[in-house]
């Protein structure tokens, strides 16, 4: 079993940067990808972006040049550095591990919220 944290959210103005981070713990060493969602509300959860081990980050066409994901292996941590912030950014921003079986485990998400 994976256990997953995100933290780093918060309140932010549009136009800010935040950096979110995702911690795991666990059964690490049987995690082959990594990835950020986010879910405003009444919307549905949405990929952000991916990361395989071994591989290149892959980004959503929606916030493509706005984020970036960082993975550290060694530290089994994922970063996400999102910049130009914008009101419609305002969301619970989850992190998942998913296991070369398969299995996905969920962290329980931190809340960004862009507004003046």
């Amino acid at each position: 079993q994976v256990h997953v944290v995100e933290s780093g959210g918060g309140l932010v103005q549009p136009g800010g940067s935040l950096k979110l981070s995702c911690a795991t713990s666990g059964a690490t060493g049987s995690v082959t990808l990594m990835a950020w969602y986010r879910q405003a509300p009444g919307n549905e959860r949405v990929l952000i972006a991916s990361v395989e081990s071994g591989g290149r980050p892959k980004y959503s066409d929606s916030l493509k040049g706005r984020v970036t994901i960082s993975r550290d292996s060694a530290k089994n941590t994922l970063d996400l550095q999102m910049n130009n912030l914008r009101p419609e950014d305002t969301a619970v921003y989850y992190c998942k591990a998913r296991t070369g079986l398969g299995d996905d485990y969920w962290g329980k998400g931190t809340l960004v919220t862009v507004t003046y």
